[in-house]
């Protein structure tokens, strides 16, 4: 099925349900649950999901795990979109968070035929095979670490979620007090019991995490200069060891 509504299917009696949908630039599907859990692959494009607890971007054939019931908010960047919306019983193994997975090629080919078939497609002949695969290959995919968490008290999240759509390099510990009328130390304290991390530690992740949508239309050496590095060697070199794998692998096609 191809740019249809999930709400209108979500009952069939299918434990997976393939929707293919086509989004223009920019769209959002603003903050929404399904009952089903969901695997959202980017065919092409990329993809911010957010929820409450953090946001996670979603590079151009790569997927994100929503799980049932988590409320949650996707920005699409030129993205077309591969959905398998999923029956909780029938993913019991599914994360307790979203996750951003790599797609093997298998996968990918698998996707492309699923959502072309009817709503309620033959579970004992070719398709019910196929839907039964996708799970099969679903479990066995590799994470990759392209999030960054949000505090839950209302003000810093306010505060990290402008940072995250304009991630500006000079950005301070003191600015970031200013506008919570706190002290520098006050801030880190807070911000430290909400994520573990230091104010200035979860900006240079959210540098990074911004960087990923922007390697689909920019050269590296230029994300690198918009983002503060002295050079590309050094925005590759802080990507790959805080992601695993350098900026070039996520470039997209």
């Amino acid at each position: 099925m191809r740019n249809v509504p999930y709400e209108r299917y979500d009952r069939v009696p299918r434990d997976v349900l393939p929707i293919g949908t086509d989004y223009e630039p920019g769209h959002v599907l603003e903050w929404h649950t399904h009952r089903r859990a969901q695997f959202l692959y980017s065919a092409t494009g990329s993809m911010i999901a957010e929820t409450d607890d953090g946001t996670w971007t979603v590079p151009s054939e790569r997927a994100v795990l929503i799980p049932a019931g988590t409320r949650h908010r996707i920005r699409m960047l030129e993205a077309s979109t591969r959905s398998l919306y999923l029956e909780p019983a029938a993913v019991p193994w599914w994360p307790a968070v979203c996750t951003v997975v790599e797609v093997t090629p298998l996968l990918r080919e698998l996707l492309l035929v699923a959502v072309d078939f009817g709503p309620n497609y033959d579970l004992a002949g070719r398709e019910g095979a196929i839907a039964s695969l996708l799970l099969f290959e679903i479990a066995a995919l590799t994470p990759l670490p392209l999030h960054v968490g949000l505090p839950s008290e209302p003000e810093l999240a306010a505060l990290c979620r402008d940072y995250l759509a304009h991630p500006e390099p000079g950005v301070t510990n003191a600015d970031w007090a200013r506008r919570l009328a706190l002290s520098e130390r006050g801030l880190v304290r807070r911000f430290r019991a909400e994520l573990g991390t230091s104010p200035s530690a979860w900006r240079v992740r959210a540098r990074l995490i911004a960087a990923v949508p922007l390697l689909r239309e920019h050269a590296i050496a230029r994300v690198a200069g918009d983002l503060g590095y002295a050079s590309p060697a050094a925005f590759t070199a802080a990507f790959t060891r805080t992601f695993g794998v350098p900026p070039s692998a996520l470039r997209g096609p």
